[in-house]
């Protein structure tokens, strides 16, 4: 698990499996002497809205997808502003409220 962004409104965190990490440009990081997950193992992103108590996970298809904004804003800084109106559209989705495990 890795935190990605936390502001007043959101916070993102990236839950990976546990046997691999992901390395800087977001590819798995080798590490010869852990075996490889199984094919279904695959990495998410939970995003909470902190104004309304709820979060959505993203995997799959929508975990790729907001991993291409994540690669976009390493080339191209946006501005607060920018990430919170992306992390917004996302936030519609939220369903399920956080609780404390």
């Amino acid at each position: 698990m890795k935190m990605l962004y936390d502001s007043e409104t959101f916070v993102v965190v990236h839950m990976l499996p546990q046997a691999w990490t992901l390395d800087a440009t977001g590819g798995i990081a080798a590490d010869l002497d852990l075996p490889r997950p199984p094919e279904l193992e695959r990495h998410g992103f939970e995003i909470v809205d902190k104004r309304s108590g709820k979060e959505v996970y993203l995997d799959g298809s929508w975990a790729e997808l907001f991993q291409r904004h994540i690669l976009a804003w390493q080339q191209n800084t946006p501005t607060q502003e920018e990430v919170e109106s992306t992390l917004e559209q996302y936030a519609e989705l939220a369903q399920n409220p956080v609780v404390m495990h």
